[in-house]
């Protein structure tokens, strides 16, 4: 993936960002954003974009460099970069709304078990 270095006027930047997390926002469920991600991005791009997240999840849960290095086939430049990342809002709400649907979702299966509850 190549970014021209040629810089956008700052005010159209940021209106073209604007309408990126209006967008973003605006999606309703996992099978939309997929939709529409899967079609805006392109497979290098998504690529990066997940096993950032993923590194940042594993490292969250303590897993050593070289098991995310192996499982996720990053380099070893990438985790730490995600690492130091780590400390910046943006990461730390993503990695809370991950760990709380995990979460949500965890305890969904008791109940349903539970009650026996059947989808």
């Amino acid at each position: 993936m190549q970014v021209s270095k040629k810089k956008v006027n700052q005010i159209l930047e940021k209106q073209v960002k604007g309408m990126m997390w209006q967008l973003i926002s605006d999606i309703k469920n996992p099978e939309e954003a997929e939709k529409i991600m899967g079609g805006i991005l392109t497979d290098t791009e998504l690529s990066a974009i997940t096993k950032r997240l993923a590194v940042g999840y594993w490292l969250k849960k303590n897993r050593s460099y070289e098991v995310i290095k192996e499982n996720l086939k990053v380099s070893s430049a990438t985790i730490a970069t995600v690492q130091q990342d780590l400390k910046k809002p943006g990461w730390k709400a993503a990695i809370l709304k991950i760990e709380a649907e995990e979460w949500a979702t965890k305890w969904e299966a008791k109940i349903n078990n539970l009650f026996k509850i059947k989808k």
